[in-house]
């Protein structure tokens, strides 16, 4: 009977050494992370303890809102218009889809001019802050106030009609505090 020849080579050296390496890291990290198994305070913020996983009260301030309400009114507009370019601009357009973009293009710009001027108007009246969205055949208005008497949501209504032709029922305000 032969006896079995233990041949070591490179690759069993090299298999052994990444196998015990494998070993101490799994080793070492469970004595790492031994711990008595209990969520640890994160420490304080503004005099309160916080936990992880914890909820907490996120305060919206009006000022954020009315910020990005006009920042997405920006690029919501700008999206627009670079569509209208682009149709207007196509080499596979018609002369009437050209006239049709035109048209709507000046209309855009006119609804974003009588926003920018309701509001610049509403702030004159003396209110804080104030976003105005308008689609040609509606209007939505949203006022920074510690709420609206009828008598100044009236009066915001006369600002728009002043600068605008929308029916009655499609005119919204809102307040915001």
């Amino acid at each position: 009977m032969k006896k079995p020849s233990v041949i070591i080579g490179k690759k069993q050296i090299i298999l052994a050494s990444l196998t015990l390496i494998l070993g101490l890291g799994i080793y070492g990290n469970y004595i790492l992370s031994k711990t008595d198994d209990k969520i640890k305070p994160t420490g304080t913020v503004d005099g309160v303890s916080v936990n992880y996983g914890e909820a907490q009260l996120v305060n919206t301030e009006a000022e954020d809102y009315f910020a990005q309400a006009r920042i997405d009114k920006i690029t919501a507009r700008d999206e627009a218009v670079e569509t209208l370019k682009t149709i207007m601009t196509g080499g596979d357009t018609t002369e009437e889809e050209q006239a049709v973009a035109e048209d709507k293009a000046v209309s855009l710009s006119a609804l974003i001019e009588s926003e920018n001027t309701v509001e610049s108007l509403i702030k004159a009246a003396g209110y804080e802050d104030c976003v105005v969205y308008l689609d040609g055949e509606s209007a939505n208005i949203v006022v920074k106030s510690e709420g609206l008497a009828p008598s100044q949501a009236a009066q915001i209504k006369d600002i728009l009609l002043s600068e605008v032709n929308i029916a009655n029922e499609n005119i919204r305000i809102y307040d915001m505090n």
